[in-house]
């Protein structure tokens, strides 16, 4: 014989529930990155005069290169909204950020959203 299966109770939940404030993106502010951290380094790398090539933040982040790609396309150009630059050189393409200012296409999600 087994026994039946009891019901909880509904007077055992007394743990009242608080209905969340809902944050919408605009609100929250994008964090910093720390100072070491791999995003921290790209940006560092990035920032230089001299640039960065694809080769260089994979061996510095032990990324695969679509991995480094999908970083500089989505954290640095669209939530970050820094304007990446790149130039064919000799040693490859190399990446930079131009003077820290935000992309066009930065400014026009910016509209849009508004």
């Amino acid at each position: 014989m087994t026994k039946p299966k009891s019901k909880p109770k509904a007077a055992t939940r007394s743990i009242a529930r608080k209905a969340a404030k809902p944050v919408s993106r605009k609100s929250r502010p994008v964090p910093a990155p720390g100072p070491h951290t791999k995003h921290a380094r790209i940006i560092a790398m990035l920032r230089t005069p001299a640039g960065a090539t694809i080769a260089a933040i994979m061996t510095a982040t032990d990324w695969q290169q679509h991995s480094v790609r999908g970083f500089l396309a989505g954290v640095v150009r669209k939530k970050l909204g820094l304007n990446l630059v790149s130039e064919q050189m000799d040693k490859g393409r190399v990446y930079r950020i131009k003077d820290g200012k935000a992309s066009p296409a930065a400014a026009d999600r910016a509209k849009q959203a508004a």
